[in-house]
């Protein structure tokens, strides 16, 4: 690694070029299990998983998967919340040598037949309550050879094991639900318990796929990142060196993050599992109450989160007298994170907060606010080990841009995946030369740290979650009364952006807000669907009929301008 202005900031003991394990990411597991045993490895509400049951359980699952089919290259998708079967699913299907395809548990029947098509899958594992709702009724459409089935309540002690059921049944949409099993369907516990002996683990190449995580394009087009062991093992090995202090086998990290996310599969799952770390696991990132809890009660270490949740737990009622002293690191991404939460949230936890960037093509680190160093408010830091990023011209690629001028955030390093799956006019286009190009409008400082101004594309990030207007458009557009629409993300405090709509109405046609919504019921994730909507007469476009989205953001931007109350 050339010698870069970031690396004088780095904090003493990490390093420059990280002396890498070929390790892949079950082998992590293995390792881990004979070190570190008796050793909690899960946190489920009144349930503890050492090391040595976790390894157990990934072993008896794979035995049953082979027994399936399930062998090296198959792909298994896995659509569940955050709970044991979800981490015991994804390294038992790669102790298989099986490359996984997590799938987010809020996407519609037309999103998962793109996804699960698109990849090949012929396994998967599914929430109860997904499947009764949403899978039953479209196996037809996807070619899934055979589903295992987990509930909520699966790895629960006693008497919750018993009673959240019945509560999680009264939910709506309830929260469990009873699914036949049959040739082609299984139960996760039954599978576990019927299993006998052992299975070896494959012994892949550190260049074979581990992961194919999907992600946008700007045409809306779910496309699979290929993640390769080399790519996760070496993000996780920077991420375990660039927090210096961090005790193997003696920390606790919160795992709310969806695992189906790259920030939550890497930097809570798999880094767990790496440096042998109990997970405290929460189903719903949104439920702030068993967030506070289980921060308390398990003492969590390690604080990993988005804007959105800090904030919301700044105020949560009577925080104050909730005890948070344990933690001592926090990560925060995904969105930038406002001064002021941040100051609230460490006065709170005495602890530090640090920001980061990454994504789905880079595993997903990339850089990092330094832990003792210079802090800069609205920097997402500098690049970690083994990373070099530059500022190239938005126009020109080739031009490297001057200090503190705006341009196109591009990345290298042993993180960056190896291509989009089954598209390589899309990998070319976005890796060049080795540089891996984000679409991000970034500048650098003198010091080394980026900035992130603006998108290339037109991104919407609603919480975290990344929301394309095209597809929201298509969507739109397919109602009989919409002649066509156009959708931006708007500023909003809660979630960074809300999703906004304008529309035009074919001439004579009528329809409120609650009728696009009600529309785009089932046919979007709900945080894909327009909060707002404001119907139009013309929706402004270039020569070229392009829609010009930067009009209506910066319409909107101004309009909201002016009905802000004067301070």
């Amino acid at each position: 690694m050339e010698s870069r202005v970031w690396h004088k900031q780095y904090d003493e003991g990490v390093p420059i070029d990280i002396d890498f394990e070929d390790v892949t990411i079950p082998e992590f597991l293995d390792r881990t299990a004979e070190k570190f045993g008796h050793r909690p490895a899960m946190f489920f509400m009144n349930k503890e998983i050492s090391y040595k049951e976790f390894a157990q359980h990934v072993n008896d699952m794979a035995v049953s998967l082979q027994g399936l089919g399930v062998k090296e290259g198959s792909r298994v998708a896995i659509q569940m919340p955050n709970m044991p079967p979800t981490v015991i699913a994804y390294y038992a299907a790669m102790k298989l040598g099986a490359e996984v395809v997590l799938t987010n548990p809020l996407y519609t029947p037309r999103e998962i037949e793109h996804q699960w098509n698109d990849a090949d899958c012929e396994f998967a594992f599914v929430a109860d309550f997904i499947f009764d709702q949403t899978i039953s009724g479209m196996r037809d459409k996807v070619g899934i050879k055979h589903y295992i089935i987990a509930g909520i309540a699966d790895y629960l002690g006693f008497p919750l094991n018993f009673l959240a059921p019945i509560k999680l049944k009264k939910q709506s949409p309830p929260l469990t639900a009873k699914v036949p099993e049959s040739n082609t369907v299984h139960d996760f516990k039954k599978l576990i318990k019927r299993a006998s002996g052992s299975v070896a683990t494959v012994k892949r190449d550190m260049e074979s796929v581990a992961v194919l995580q999907y992600t946008g394009g700007t045409t809306g087009v779910s496309k699979g990142a290929t993640l390769t062991h080399r790519n996760l093992s070496c993000n996780i090995q920077q991420i375990d060196n660039w927090f210096v202090g961090n005790e193997h086998g003696n920390e606790v990290i919160l795992t709310a993050l969806p695992i189906f996310h790259v920030f939550g599969m890497t930097a809570c799952m798999n880094w767990s599992v790496y440096s042998g770390a109990a997970m405290a696991i929460v189903p719903n990132p949104r439920d702030f109450k068993a967030l506070v809890g289980v921060t308390v009660k398990r003492k969590v270490t390690l604080f990993l989160a988005v804007p959105a949740i800090f904030n919301a737990l700044n105020h949560y009622p009577d925080i104050e007298n909730h005890d948070l002293s344990s933690v001592k690191f926090c990560f925060s991404g995904s969105a930038p994170l406002p001064i002021d939460t941040m100051e609230q949230f460490t006065k709170l936890t005495g602890s530090v907060i640090v920001e980061g960037f990454g994504m789905s093509e880079t595993s997903p680190g990339t850089h990092v606010s330094p832990l003792g160093g210079t802090f800069k408010p609205g920097s997402v830091g500098i690049p970690v080990s083994n990373t070099d990023s530059r500022i190239v011209g938005i126009d020109d690629p080739t031009v490297e841009m001057p200090v503190g001028e705006e341009g196109e955030l591009v990345v290298r390093g042993p993180q960056v995946m190896r291509g989009y799956w089954g598209r390589d006019d899309e990998t070319e286009k976005t890796i060049i030369n080795g540089w891996l190009h984000t679409g991000d409008l970034a500048t650098m400082d003198k010091d080394g740290y980026f900035y992130i101004v603006g998108r290339k594309k037109d991104m919407i990030n609603a919480s975290g979650f990344k929301v394309f207007p095209d597809e929201v458009d298509k969507v739109l557009s397919s109602h009989e009364k919409i002649l066509e629409a156009a959708t931006i993300g708007v500023p909003d405090d809660c979630r960074t952006e809300t999703v906004k709509s304008f529309i035009v109405l074919n001439p004579g046609e009528t329809m409120t807000r609650d009728d696009v919504r009600s529309f785009c019921d089932g046919l979007l994730a709900p945080y894909k669907i327009p909060y707002e909507v404001e119907f139009i007469d013309e929706i402004p476009k270039s020569t070229v009929m392009k829609v010009l989205r930067r009009e209506l953001r910066d319409m909107e931007i101004e309009r909201r301008k002016k009905t802000e109350p004067a301070s």
